[in-house]
């Protein structure tokens, strides 16, 4: 096995192979940069361009795709707030107030340490797979994947910020938010009038995302008016960023474990459990969610030890452990191999090519990221005000992507307004994220295990009972290190009882859409209420206990303080929250009447103009080369772009159409 494997890797840097894995790390950087695109959409780019290839060329250059998106889409996520991809949401939490308080070269450079280590982790975890993997994946059934999926909404208990039922309330959101659609036990209609068919898959993740993290964080730094960086970003940020991985080495060992695990079975959301398990874990936890890097290393060692994970049950047993292998696993199958003991037994030179693969890949990703978190970390210093219409037009974009449907754009609206009262009022939304990433995983999972097993022989499997005391550990530590309002800096004695009455309309808003998802699904099977309907009670009891404090006035309570007392007192804020979102709204009306690249050359020009003052020849230059951005985007990546009543009635020459 040993010469095998040597033999595998001489291969694979011999000749044009090398060279295709080259183009695949450069493709998923790339991919990871462009918010929302993420893995699977890039694999799918790749797929076309595979067949034909020698097996050890495709496979290298679908490897080094795999491999290293989650190491490119911590850029956006640190440097300005929105997720690059789903792995790399928790990295938001922490990296960016790091970028915000001139340290966005150290939080770069740690992340990129962290995913290295945790990438060649994973590809050391898929070799001792091949011989030691297969009885440990199998001993997983329905129901300790259930758990484990639980294991996640234990993570609520410290990431719900220093009021636990306002951080239950958006958990229980985020669950029946993302119970829209049809339900997986018999694909029955939950919330969806007549024949509006968006709704019938739910609302996209990555639309959703970008909505709860992305939204706020323009608006907020909008208001401020000020740059995202608080100082210009130190120059050798990079090697203290490299230092800090390096010493929390155990950290980083621990959450490589913990996303080959997740990434090995059909749940997802690595990322979070790694964030929590570090803020559970490490002393002191206070410093979450304000900028600490150890909330930047932990998620990006398990998204990347993800990939090694998820090629586990794929090359083993030809089942995919993510969307983005089981694109993977369809390039596998172009080439001509049959993943599986079929390849491990006849084809186990290819496999050691595809682990030699991601290890180089990993590495290679996150030396070019090294090099070029310098530069890339100053454009924090830029005025906000300049980089705000490029960021609306970004996610706006990405959000389309989802499935490239107008109900994409609506979704980031809507869920957009929700986030930013959900930030004002002190609700979590990590939490809520946790609920809609994890709810249909849940749902799913406990209808089959009720279907599976009686309880008394669920009491009789032993994994779970291990894993039933994990959950209970990770909740006693999670109640154990939640900040409170001393920790976080939070003031509520100036909060007036005229200032509650703002969160009172905002919770009874949220009580009365828990009430009516209740209704719609009343009359439903049972197959499909249930779930919806228990999670609605449980939300409506901490929304009642939240309520009451708030109609008592006690101000004194963690539960009730508005997260913008503090800062108009301090004048942090120079303009409204409603001129934005009509800057918003207007964008979004503009791209329904002409489309977007129109409505992008006449936000930009428009908002530059009247908002950030800037010189014709400046704004002329920035809608140019949006516009090129865009038109080159649409062209390479065959990606289309929202048209609007305009092109419905007049044939425009694109990119304009």
């Amino acid at each position: 096995m040993l010469s095998m494997m040597q033999s595998a890797l001489g291969n694979l840097l011999a000749g044009q192979t090398l060279l295709y894995l080259m183009v695949g790390v450069f493709v998923g950087l790339v991919i990871g940069v462009l918010p929302v695109l993420g893995t699977a959409a890039g694999m799918a780019l790749l797929i076309p361009f595979v067949y034909g290839m020698d097996q050890a060329s495709g496979l290298a250059m679908m490897t080094g795709l795999l491999a290293v998106v989650a190491t490119g889409d911590t850029v956006t996520s640190i440097l300005m707030g929105i997720p690059g991809g789903s792995s790399s949401q928790a990295t938001v939490l922490d990296g960016f107030p790091m970028a915000k308080k001139g340290e966005a070269a150290r939080a770069l450079a740690a992340s990129y340490a962290a995913s290295l280590m945790g990438g060649v982790f994973g590809a050391l975890v898929l070799t001792a797979a091949i011989l030691a993997a297969r009885p440990i994946v199998l001993a997983f059934g329905v129901g300790e994947l259930l758990m484990l999926t639980i294991l996640g909404f234990t993570m609520v208990s410290v990431l719900s910020g220093t009021s636990m039922i306002k951080g239950f309330i958006s958990c229980g959101l985020g669950m029946l938010i993302g119970s829209i659609g049809g339900s997986p036990a018999i694909g029955e209609r939950r919330m969806i009038i007549g024949d509006f068919f968006y709704l019938d898959d739910g609302l996209p993740l990555a639309a959703v995302t970008l909505a709860i993290f992305a939204v706020p964080e323009i608006v907020d730094l909008l208001r401020r008016g000020e740059a995202i960086s608080e100082q210009p970003p130190l120059g050798g940020g990079w090697i203290q960023g490299l230092r800090d991985a390096i010493a929390n080495w155990w950290l980083v060992l621990r959450c490589s474990v913990i996303g080959c695990i997740i990434g090995a079975l059909p749940i997802g959301g690595s990322d979070w459990f790694a964030y929590g398990h570090a803020v559970q874990t490490c002393k002191p936890s206070d410093g979450f969610g304000k900028g600490d890097v150890r909330g930047v290393i932990a998620p990006e060692a398990a998204n990347n030890a993800n990939a090694g994970g998820a090629l586990v049950p794929t090359l083993l047993f030809g089942i995919p452990g993510s969307g983005s292998t089981a694109v993977f696993l369809g390039g596998i199958i172009l080439l001509g191999l049959h993943p599986g003991p079929e390849m491990l037994q006849n084809n186990l030179d290819v496999v050691f090519t595809i682990i030699w693969s991601l290890a180089i890949a990993n590495i290679v990703g996150a030396g070019i990221c090294f090099f070029a978190s310098g530069p890339i970390a100053r454009l924090t210093t830029i005025p906000f005000v300049y980089l705000a219409p490029f960021l609306l037009t970004i996610i706006i974009f990405g959000a389309y992507q989802s499935t490239r449907q107008w109900g994409d754009i609506a979704t980031l609206f809507v869920t957009g307004i929700l986030a930013i009262f959900l930030r004002r009022f002190g609700y979590s939304r990590p939490a809520f994220l946790i609920g809609f990433v994890l709810q249909n995983s849940i749902e799913i999972l406990l209808y089959q295990t009720v279907q599976i097993y009686t309880l008394t022989e669920l009491l009789a499997r032993p994994l779970m009972w291990v894993l039933l005391a994990i959950n209970l550990a990770s909740l006693w530590f999670g109640l154990a290190n939640r900040p409170t309002l001393a920790t976080e800096g939070v003031s509520v004695a100036a909060i007036t009882r005229r200032q509650l009455w703002p969160q009172i309309v905002f919770l009874s808003c949220v009580m009365a859409f828990v009430v009516c998802f209740v209704i719609n699904v009343w009359n439903l099977t049972i197959l499909s209420s249930i779930f919806p309907i228990s999670v609605a009670v449980i939300t409506l009891i901490f929304a009642g206990t939240a309520m009451t404090v708030l109609l008592l006035g006690r101000t004194k309570s963690s539960i009730v303080f508005d997260s913008e007392v503090g800062w108009r007192e301090r004048g942090e804020y120079r303009t409204g929250l409603i001129y934005y979102m009509l800057w918003i709204t207007g964008f979004l009306g503009a791209i329904y009447a002409v489309g977007f690249v129109l409505a992008v050359i006449i936000f930009f020009a428009t908002f530059l103009t009247l908002h950030a003052r800037s010189r014709w020849w400046a704004t002329l230059i920035m809608v140019a080369s949006v516009v090129v951005a865009l038109a080159t985007l649409s062209a390479v990546l065959n990606i289309n772009l929202p048209n609007g009543l305009l092109q419905d009635l007049i044939s425009l020459p694109w990119p304009l159409s």
